[in-house]
């Protein structure tokens, strides 16, 4: 007798062999549903007619489709020796509404998940429409593979994104750092906090490899240990441009109780400041829409003609205006037109722009002309010299541009041309000093491309945006917005390259892949915005330098933590991107602060450029001073630490790191650093020495062939051609490579030494590395086994003598002053 569960299991089975087959005819089948997906399906389709007939029929006959004479054993079973057997009688009115029931809920189910498939389909087919339009290209480069010469690349374990200090330290101290020449340093280097850079400096300096002074030079020359810092009264006061913020629009006090005309000039003189702040400021940092912004300049002196008071928010505009024309000019204009120092002028319009965000209830204010003038404000504020207080005084705004909705594309809320492109360049101007201080005082940006969705401003002149029709698409010209566009994608980029950095690290992102990305980016700008410029137009010339110093700004940013690896050296090619990128920048921002017909704008300098790529070119330079690139390096190394010209470059090296040694030493034990364990522990240990001699990665520019090297071990080869070149001008060539050279000898910057006073460095020309002595005979070994096997006479067909490999040299070298006579890229 058979059982009611092996009916049932048979009948269900047969019933979804059926149902298979109608799927497949279109009922309800995935594909006839992916269409309707969100409509409601018809009640004829949803119901599935069942005829529930009695199977007579053996299921061996069923299963081949032959006719069954319903015996027991039936004919062709019998024949066949094969189990006969039938399907129970058949059940009662219960058992067969039960079967039924089952049946259509496995039915319905089967309807549910072919409709719950074809709507999955459908959002990812969205899905892939929206990431398209999106800034970044995180879906397309998560999983590119890691180049061979990268897998053990590793950034150096001494920086790290977050700051801690004792709670002892000095807080009348001004965090602002200690100034060589044109550079200043603080706690962070390139936005990463570096509390053991002045032991980091000393192993270097003290690692005898790097020392090429004779004997009487270092008796007749001894290092200073604190000299340096004796030069000085105060090696930490801040330099001329720095401005503090005060708190006066925050918090209350006697200030709030001045009155307007306190600190408001003659109209005469205003005019004049404004004429600036059009002139300098307004190219460069655009934030207001001229034409509107004038009507408003023109309310305020004709209410306080009429003895009115202008409102607070009217009052914070116009003078946080005439405070950025003040910052703009040279003190020399200043004291001839207004016959005053700069300084007195800068604190009275500081002054009586924070008294007026104070009357206009900055913290609760509703109104964007409130927020628009605190964010004029601030720009001239964060420019070379970074506090605390300023980093704040973002984040601030910030929140309250979110609270206010900047954070939204005007058109969202059906806003007119001006007041959507006004709203679009405060954000952007916000998302700038975002960037700026978290570079100088970190530990990041606070804002990522999923948290807002403001658009670019367009790229148009302001009075066409006033017209019956205003335009919706960026204009085939150069505009009154164009420079500052330019500043704005270049910020996007760098705040993207801020949080793919990461990424990097966690091997989720290949770095050469980032690369690429940044180098994709440069050619977007310059593919758009290059034709736009006429370079005999000294705005246009300006342009151009900035769009050079950000871009290759980028390019430092993700590569100079890889400058001294630790499993193993940077590839060359790596290296080569430093130094062209690195020395580019540079002279792109000499040119901006020393050509004459760019002495506008030279004021804002700061803000774009902080030359620290210095520091990273000046080691690189004293570990390998025969770099083929040397003249070219040095001459922006010049520029930037203002160093005798008399002296030799070894010395002009040695003399500024120890004078950034002893300084930042001291600046650390003021500030109360506090580093994490992990990277104390590397430096009283020493860092683990690389995995392998990699072949090559002795950037030197000599023309030395591989026999001369293996026959004079002490020689310094020749660098390959660097394989991929990053163009970071248009006049410059690029850079080739790939075939490296056995170095032999250790590269100091692979390894960390502890840290040893001055008169703790060994005299020896022997190095050492984490305690082990590097003789002679063991460099001639290691030189002997690595070329044992080379054909000499194949490598001098392949290299001839005098074979120089190609450098970064091919762009012209710069000359304060001078005028450029072709478009610098």
């Amino acid at each position: 007798m058979f059982t009611y569960s092996l009916a049932a299991g048979l009948a269900a089975k047969v019933n979804n062999s059926n149902l298979k087959q109608e799927t497949a005819f279109g009922a309800p089948g995935h594909d006839n549903n992916v269409a309707s997906v969100g409509t409601k399906p018809s009640t004829t389709a949803s119901k599935v007619k069942r005829r529930n007939r009695m199977i007579t029929s053996c299921l061996e006959c069923r299963r081949r489709k032959l006719k069954c004479d319903k015996q027991q054993p039936c004919a062709n079973c019998a024949k066949s020796t094969r189990e006969c057997l039938f399907l129970a009688p058949s059940l009662d009115s219960a058992s067969q509404l039960k079967l039924t029931e089952i049946k259509e809920k496995m039915g319905s189910l089967e309807r549910v998940l072919e409709q719950d498939v074809a709507r999955n389909g459908a959002w990812r087919e969205a899905r892939k429409a929206h990431a398209a339009g999106e800034r970044t290209m995180e879906d397309e480069i998560d999983f590119a593979p890691i180049p061979e010469d990268e897998r053990e690349l590793q950034p150096t374990p001494l920086a790290t994104l977050d700051a801690v200090y004792e709670d002892d330290a000095d807080d009348d101290a001004l965090d602002l750092g200690v100034k060589f020449g044109k550079l200043r340093l603080t706690d962070r280097l390139g936005g990463f906090f570096r509390p053991k850079l002045a032991q980091e400096i000393n192993t270097t300096i003290m690692d005898a490899r790097n020392d090429r002074r004779s004997d009487a030079e270092k008796f007749m020359s001894p290092i200073p240990a604190i000299q340096a810092l004796r030069r000085e009264d105060n090696p930490f006061a801040p330099g001329p441009t720095y401005i503090p913020p005060s708190s006066n629009f925050f918090f209350a006090n006697n200030a709030s109780n001045a009155s307007l005309i306190d600190f408001l000039p003659a109209k005469g003189a205003a005019d004049h400041l404004i004429q600036q702040y059009w002139l300098a400021v307004h190219p460069m940092c655009r934030i207001v829409h001229r034409p509107s912004f004038q009507r408003r300049y023109d309310l305020f002196w004709s209410q306080v003609r009429m003895g009115m008071e202008p409102v607070g928010s009217l009052q914070a505009i116009v003078f946080a205006a005439l405070f950025s024309g003040v910052i703009s000019m040279p003190d020399d204009q200043i004291k001839s037109s207004f016959g005053v120092p700069k300084r007195d002028l800068v604190e009275n319009f500081q002054q009586g722009t924070e008294t007026a965000l104070s009357r206009a209830h900055l913290l609760r204010t509703t109104k964007v002309e409130t927020i628009q003038a605190f964010v004029m404000y601030m720009i001239p504020l964060c420019r070379d010299q970074v506090s605390r207080a300023h980093s704040a005084l973002v984040g601030t705004a910030i929140r309250l541009a979110e609270c206010m909705g900047l954070h939204r594309d005007g058109t969202t809320f059906g806003m007119n041309a001006v007041e959507t492109h006004v709203r679009r360049m405060i954000w952007f101007q916000i998302l700038f000093l975002d960037v700026r201080t978290c570079e100088a005082q970190g530990p990041r940006p606070g804002m990522r491309d999923s948290d807002f969705d403001t658009k670019f401003p367009l790229n148009v002149d302001d009075n066409e945006l006033e017209s019956l029709t205003p335009p919706k698409e960026d204009a085939p010209h150069w505009t009154d917005m164009t420079l500052t566009l330019i500043r704005m994608e270049c910020n996007e980029m760098m705040r993207t390259v801020w949080f793919d950095r990461p990424k990097v690290e966690a091997r989720k992102l290949a770095l050469t892949t980032l690369l690429g990305k940044i180098e994709n980016f440069r050619r977007m700008l310059y593919s758009k915005y290059g034709p736009l410029l006429d370079t005999t137009e000294p705005i246009h010339q300006i342009a151009s330098l900035v769009m050079s110093v950000l871009c290759n700004r980028m390019m430092i940013m993700v590569l100079h933590r890889y400058h001294n690896g630790v499993l193993a050296r940077i590839p060359d090619r790596l290296r080569q991107m430093i130094l062209t990128s690195g020395t580019t920048q540079i002279e792109a921002s000499m040119r901006m602060e020393t050509l004459p017909t760019l002495r506008t704008w030279a004021w804002y300098s700061g803000a774009l450029q902080q030359y620290q790529t210095a520091f990273l070119l000046l080691t690189e330079l004293f570990t390998y001073p025969n770099r083929r690139e040397a003249d070219r390096i040095w001459k922006v190394l010049d520029y930037v630490f203002e160093i005798p010209s008399e002296l030799s470059r070894d010395e002009k090296a040695r003399l500024i790191l120890v004078e950034i040694r002893d300084k930042m030493d001291a600046y650390s034990t003021v500030r109360k650093l506090k580093a994490p364990t992990s990277m104390t522990r590397s430096l009283e240990n020493g860092l683990p020495r690389p995995k392998k001699d990699v072949i090559n990665n002795d950037p030197l520019g000599l023309p030395l062939t591989a026999r001369e090297l293996a026959l004079n071990p002490d020689a310094q080869p020749t660098v390959g051609n660097a394989q991929i070149p990053i163009e970071v001008d248009n006049e410059q060539a690029s850079l080739q490579g790939g075939l490296y050279l056995p170095v032999p000898r250790s590269e100091p910057s692979r390894s960390i030494l502890r840290a040893v006073s001055p008169t703790d460095a060994p005299s020896s020309s022997q190095g050492s590395v984490n305690g082990a002595t590097i003789n002679s005979e063991s460099q001639s070994t290691l030189v002997d086994e690595m070329m044992a096997d080379i054909d000499w006479n194949e490598w001098d067909k392949l290299f001839p003598q005098g074979f120089v490999t190609p450098s970064i040299g091919a762009t012209p070298s710069f000359v304060p002053g001078s005028t450029p006579g072709l478009f610098y890229g």
